[in-house]
Parts: structure tokens; sequence; C-alpha cells
């Protein structure tokens, strides 16, 4: 009898691959920022198109599942976010989808759940992704949490407070100081400044036109929340909201912030077959809960699991793209494993105290750029995205680069068709 008992043949699993991801440009939350007046799942709505042009071999009948996160699920946001999505960008009657939550690795869920789809042959081509509008939907708005978790005290107060989470991560880790959060902060601008000036980010933003009351219709390219020049003296007197004498300031966390993001999955044969790019190669994943009160150090735990599924050591990975929900909790990552503030690996575009968290989308965006910076940095094999949750979690996915000369998986398209010009391959 096999080990399966029931005496069935295992399934293969096939390898998924990132095939190609998008996003809208980030925007401010509030009444004053650049999507005030335009609803959530119309951003949404703009990524899958967008995907859909920049990928024409990809047949909109082929696609098998669009799930789309969103932690807040009402209003602009609800009524199954990846169904609706789906009809509203216009892809055929017969492409289901759902909605997703799991707060601020939305994104990231809706693609590690149906990669595993993938995996198993129940899907072969997904879109993928989530948006978040915190200026028609503040964080935690409309939530009723059961009164049991105070009465009998299964969760610190501060454990629904995120920035209270992030002081308490400053108290656990006294090393890390607010004049490290600070610099780590103005760094992430100066990275995104950088990234912008060298057309790194451009490539991967799909224009909105928005409206506002008013101001008529402006066509946005670029993300609204960086503060490029930011310094020191700058962050310094910014008052701590969250506890007097804090650590913690609006300088060296994510802001309140709208946007989508959207990635199309597949199968390594079905890209394959269908002519479609290779920018990764999944090779692991995992999530991890750790004390709510301190939700911040989550991807740690997340990634030693990760890594032990697949094999490998911190020692492997090339690149960290670590969203950076606060500066404390990226360091604190850092410190665990023995990495420098300024290391070269870790978020070389900067990260999200420089272009914004819209909390469910963001999985996605750390996927784009690192995608992206695999293309341009061949000697990387792997390197992995995290990221910390609310409640107390972490995730963390660990991908290859296809461009690496010892990739294993299906070589990329532009690999396979050198290859088969030089009868390589058999």
């Amino acid at each position: 009898m096999s080990q399966h008992g029931n005496g069935a043949s295992p399934r293969t699993v096939r390898d998924v691959v990132f095939v190609d991801g998008i996003r809208t440009p980030f925007g401010r939350a509030g009444e004053k920022g650049i999507y005030a007046g335009t609803r959530a799942d119309d951003l949404i709505v703009k990524c899958i198109r967008g995907l859909l042009r920049r990928n024409p071999s990809l047949p909109a009948e082929r696609i098998d599942e669009v799930a789309i996160a969103a932690t807040t699920q009402t209003g602009d946001q609800g009524l199954t976010l990846g169904r609706t999505a789906a009809l509203l960008a216009g892809l055929p009657r017969t492409v289901p989808g759902f909605a997703i939550d799991r707060m601020c690795a939305g994104a990231m869920t809706a693609v590690t759940t149906t990669a595993g789809g993938i995996g198993f042959g129940a899907y072969d081509v997904v879109i993928a992704g989530g948006v978040e509008h915190m200026g028609h939907h503040p964080m935690g708005s409309g939530a009723d949490p059961n009164p049991r978790f105070m009465s009998e005290r299964l969760v610190d107060p501060a454990a629904l407070n995120m920035g209270n989470t992030a002081e308490n991560l400053h108290d656990r880790f006294p090393a890390i100081t607010k004049q490290r959060t600070d610099a780590y902060a103005v760094a992430s601008q100066d990275k995104l400044a950088a990234a912008y000036r060298d057309g790194k980010v451009q490539p991967d933003l799909v224009p909105v036109a928005a409206r506002k009351p008013g101001e008529g219709w402006t066509v946005h390219s670029k993300d609204e929340p960086p503060r490029p020049g930011t310094t020191l003296d700058d962050l310094a007197g910014l008052r701590t909201p969250f506890r007097a004498h804090g650590r913690v300031t609006a300088g060296n966390a994510a802001g309140l912030n709208d946007g989508a993001t959207a990635a199309v999955l597949a199968s390594s044969d079905t890209a394959a077959e269908l002519g479609l790019p290779v920018k990764m190669r999944l090779v692991s994943y995992a999530y991890a809960g750790v004390e709510p009160e301190v939700m911040g150090i989550g991807p740690v735990p997340a990634t030693e699991k990760a890594l032990r599924n697949a094999g490998l050591t911190i020692d492997d990975i090339g690149l960290f793209e670590i969203n950076e929900a606060f500066a404390v909790q990226v360091l604190s990552f850092l410190d665990h494993y023995g990495i420098a503030d300024d290391d070269p690996r870790v978020n070389r575009y900067g990260g999200a105290i420089a272009v914004g968290h819209p909390l469910a989308s963001s999985g996605v965006r750390l996927m784009i750029q690192l995608a992206r910076q695999f293309e341009e940095d061949p000697s990387v094999r792997y390197g992995i995205t995290t990221m910390c949750v609310g409640l107390g979690m972490g995730g963390t996915v660990i991908w290859e680069n296809p461009h690496h000369p010892d990739y294993s998986g299906t070589p990329s398209q532009d690999t396979t068709t050198a290859a088969v010009s030089e009868g390589a391959l058999a």
C-alpha cells in the first residue's frame, strides 16, 4: 500500500512562476490625496487591464482565477472583490474570483494561495493582488473586536494598535534607538529617489486618471507619498503619537495610503506554452504567528520556516524586500540575522516608509521590486519578500532568479529561445 493510504499515485507538484506584476502609483489617504474621488475597485481594475495589455500573448479566457485582497472588505472594497474586479475589467464571465484578507499580507496571501492551486494542478494561470483605499476605509473602520479579547486578556490592549506594537518592539530591543530608525527612514527615502532617477520604478506603474472635486481630471504616473531630500533634522522633531516621549513617528513609519497591485502567476509549463516571460520562480513560503503586541517581529519566524522548507539558509539570500511598516520592525529582522542597517541587499529601491503602504496591496509591490532587481542582477540566485502582519503574524516568500546561471526551474522564455536556437535542448 502506498503512503497515501488509498493506493493513489502522488501528484507531481508543478513549478509556479511569477510572470509579471504591475501597480498603481500609491497615493496619500484623505481628502487631499490623489485618489480621494476614485473607487477602490477601479484601482484594481486598472491593474488587471494593465497586465493584459503588457502580456498580449495571455488569452483572457485562460485565466483560471482572480484573487484580490482587501483588509476592510466593505463599500467599494467589498462584494467578493476578485469576482467583481474580473467582471469590471472585462474578463470573460467564465473567469471566477474571490476576496481574501490577511491584513497587510493580503496580496501576499492571494499569491501564495493561488500558487498552491497552480502547484496542485487546479489552475494554470491566475491573477492575484490587493487594494486598499485607506482614505475611504481607515484601518479598523467598521470593525467590532470581540470584547473577550480584553475581558479574558487574550491579547495585550496594545495589539489592536499597530503603532503601539512598534513602540513595544523598541522596548524589547533597546539597541534599536530612535536615531537608528530615523537614519533608516532617511535611507529609504534616498534609495527610492535614486530608483526613480534611474528609471527603476516607472516601468511597473500603470497610469491612473483620477478626478478630484473642483480640480477636474489628472493622470497620475508617480507615487504621491515620497519625500525626497528628507534629512535627520527633519525627522528629529516629529511628534510621537503612540506614546509620550516615544520613538515611532510619521517619519520612520509607513503612512496611510491608497493603491492597488496585481500579478500574473502561472505554471512554468503554461508560461512556456503561451510564450509568457518568467521573472521569478516560487521556491517556498511560510506564515507564522507571534505575540500580537509585538507583531513586527513576525517576519523572523516566518522566514526561518520558509528557509527550512526550502533547505536554504539566510546566507543563500542575495536580495531582501522587507515591507517597512515601521523602521523598528525592519531593524529587528536585520539584527536577528546579523545584517547591517545599510546592507546593499536590503530594499534597494527603498520601501514603504518612502513609497507608501496601502495595506493589503503591499505584498505584490515587494514582488514587483524583487523581480526588477533579479533582472538587473543575474548574480543573485535567491531573494525573499517578507512582511509583518497585524494581530501578530509574519509572512515570507522565497523566490529564485531565472537569470542566474544555476537556475533550477524551467528556463525563462528568453533563455529557452536561445537554447533552442543553439540546439541545446533535447
